[in-house]
């Protein structure tokens, strides 16, 4: 049985109210948020059961609403990078909005993060929903979301159906940064993925190739500390892991990517997706973000791993097809957070 209760809510200062609730199955707790859909915080148990936080939040709607690190939220309308904020649909040129010149990140200056959704109650979580209207940072036709957080033992699943009325790229991500043990760094976390494949990318993080990740500072096949890949050569233009790992599998089952853990707590999270990639980022730029108790966040202190679509999808044909919605079609995303702890 998963426990559904509401928070006091925030007061947006836009307007209106930011509802909270928190859902609870007694292994995992989640505090969601109607603004971004934002997973404020995870409660998880460490190796001695006792629970505590593993993603980093903030303290009040403004200071998400100061932060442009998408902390917790769904990633949208398209998550990661359009090149020079634009692509092609039948025939139709479309400029979407810029937000990290020239290209658009993350759905563009007011993306899914920061919109408003709806909350519901589900018998094991969350559904959150939302309209996107027709022209939306640029983006064509009305686009309809449904978000699941569901708590099912000691896994957080998370479900997205999208669809628009006019043909549009669609991929949605949940943009949460983990630090599984209350430190103020990742550098002792371990990352284990099972890709054998990443992108390459230009110096505005749009992709160029595809590459192999064996015998490069990519391959982690076995389980490897961050302390010793974040200081990388191959990894200084982009001062350590922003890079998007390829799945091979193209259907729509679940697959796993990987795991990360962190020995001080004794927690891991392995991470199943039917999403063609995973963009990997060790929160490179994130020192200085406010979180709570208005504490200033550090570089590295945490790890981010984002199922998707191939960025920049529209503009890759030889790489990811397109990533484009039909009219009728539904854009289908579940990923499986599993949460365990070695003794």
């Amino acid at each position: 049985m998963v426990r559904f209760r509401p928070l006091t809510p925030w007061k947006d200062p836009r307007g209106g109210l930011i509802e909270r609730v928190r859902i609870d199955n007694g292994i995992i707790a989640a505090e969601v948020l109607s603004l971004g859909a934002i997973i404020r915080s995870l409660w998880t148990p460490d190796r001695q059961g006792e629970r505590a936080n593993i993603v980093l939040g903030c303290d009040s709607a403004s200071d998400y609403l100061a932060q442009n690190a998408h902390l917790g939220a769904i990633a949208g309308r398209f998550a990661n990078r359009i090149a020079n904020a634009q692509f092609t649909a039948n025939e139709t040129k479309y400029q979407l909005s810029t937000n990290q010149t020239p290209n658009c990140l993350h759905g563009g200056v007011e993306g899914f993060n920061r919109k408003h959704w709806h909350i519901g109650q589900l018998p094991d979580g969350a559904r959150l929903s939302l309209v996107s209207p027709h022209g939306d940072m640029g983006f064509p036709g009305k686009c309809t979301v449904q978000l699941d957080y569901r708590l099912v033992g000691n896994n957080l699943y998370i479900e997205i159906f999208a669809s628009a009325d006019k043909t549009c790229p669609i991929s949605l991500t949940q943009h949460s940064y983990f630090n599984l043990d209350g430190s103020q760094s990742n550098l002792q976390h371990a990352l284990q993925i099972d890709s054998t494949q990443y992108l390459t990318v230009d110096n505005t993080g749009i992709p160029t190739a595809i590459a192999e990740t064996k015998n490069s500072a990519f391959d982690m096949q076995l389980p490897t500390l961050l302390q010793s890949r974040i200081a990388s050569p191959a990894l200084s233009a982009t001062s350590g892991l922003d890079h998007c790992y390829l799945l091979p599998n193209k259907g729509q089952q679940l697959q796993r990517f990987g795991r990360l853990s962190a020995a001080k707590s004794g927690r891991g999270m392995t991470l199943y997706t039917n999403q063609p990639s995973v963009q990997v980022y060790t929160a490179n730029f994130l020192q200085g973000i406010i979180g709570k108790a208005q504490l200033p966040f550090s570089q590295h202190q945490a790890v981010c791993l984002e199922p998707q679509q191939i960025p920049d999808a529209p503009n890759q044909p030889k790489i990811a097809g397109d990533a484009l919605i039909q009219p009728g079609q539904v854009y289908h995303h579940i990923s499986r957070y599993q949460f365990d702890v070695n003794a």
